[in-house]
């Protein structure tokens, strides 16, 4: 037996900016909730009073695998207490109170960022939710639209390049086909990677067709927690150069070196917080 809800209770946790932030894009929202998919499992999220409600269509006796997802024992004030003590990053914090860095699966993180590369966050979301319609096993979820897990990499490697191109993906097809065919022939150390310090990680991830240094960045944040990692993307590089440098057009090198060296033993967090506060709040360009 189990449950078919849950409320977890915990502070300083913001869902709205946390599930819209561009870290993860199997999100919905719909009225005051969330719904979306975590491994094989539908679930439905909403703020509550000291916490997050959860809801399921199969009872659970186990929620450990959601506590995990969304990262309910990270002491939020530990981390934003290492942040520099900067106009930029105060400013970020108090626009967005309660950001949080999910932490998700490794193989779906890097399919989706694979799948980023020159998209906005509108058009990721779409480009993962018809790659799950069509590849993806379907699974049980509440009134509406089926739900549909992830593709694995299986069901991606034994695709065709035309079949990922129907879905929208663009030049991208190869590059996450390749990914696929790559990790199921052993060309990277996959099943290591958890495992692995950060460099060691970066260098495997990189060696994947479509994956650069921002793409594993992201993968390392988002999906392996390694907080220290500031991926560098465009957005980013205009927020720095905005918030940090105005009178100055520092090099990709010289900003590359700030974001590695400013920000902390949990960058990736401050990272995050300046992302989404510029493309929110200050609306760059």
């Amino acid at each position: 037996m189990g449950d078919l809800s849950k409320t977890f209770r915990v502070r300083d946790y913001d869902l709205d900016a946390t599930l819209a932030s561009g870290q993860a894009f199997r999100w919905q929202s719909l009225g005051q909730a969330w719904e979306g998919v975590i491994g094989g499992r539908w679930v439905r999220l909403c703020a509550a009073k000291d916490g997050i409600a959860a809801e399921v269509i199969k009872p659970v006796s186990d929620w450990s695998w959601l506590e995990e997802y969304l990262q309910l024992q990270v002491d939020l004030g530990q981390v934003l207490a290492t942040f520099p003590d900067d106009e930029p990053m105060r400013n970020a914090v108090a626009a967005l109170p309660g950001l949080r860095l999910l932490r998700q699966d490794y193989w779906e993180c890097l399919a989706s960022f694979i799948l980023s590369a020159t998209k906005q966050i509108v058009q990721i979301r779409q480009m993962v939710a018809l790659l799950s319609e069509r590849h993806g096993e379907p699974i049980a979820s509440s009134g509406g639209d089926p739900a549909f897990a992830f593709p694995t990499i299986e069901a991606i490697a034994s695709c065709s390049e035309k079949k990922l191109r129907e879905c929208k993906l663009g030049f991208r097809a190869p590059n996450l086909l390749g990914a696929a065919r790559d990790i199921l022939d052993e060309k990277i150390d996959w099943r290591r990677l958890p495992t692995m310090a950060t460099d060691e990680a970066r260098g495997e991830l990189t060696k994947l067709r479509g994956v650069g240094p921002k793409i594993a960045d992201c993968v390392l944040l988002f999906a392996g927690g390694h907080h220290e990692v500031f991926p560098v993307d465009v957005w980013i590089e205009r927020a720095l150069q905005r918030l940090y440098f105005p009178k100055r057009r520092p090099s990709a090198k010289r900003l590359r070196k700030f974001a590695d060296t400013h920000f902390g033993p949990y960058a990736g967090y401050a990272q995050q917080y300046l992302f989404h506060h510029a493309r929110v709040h200050l609306k760059l360009k």
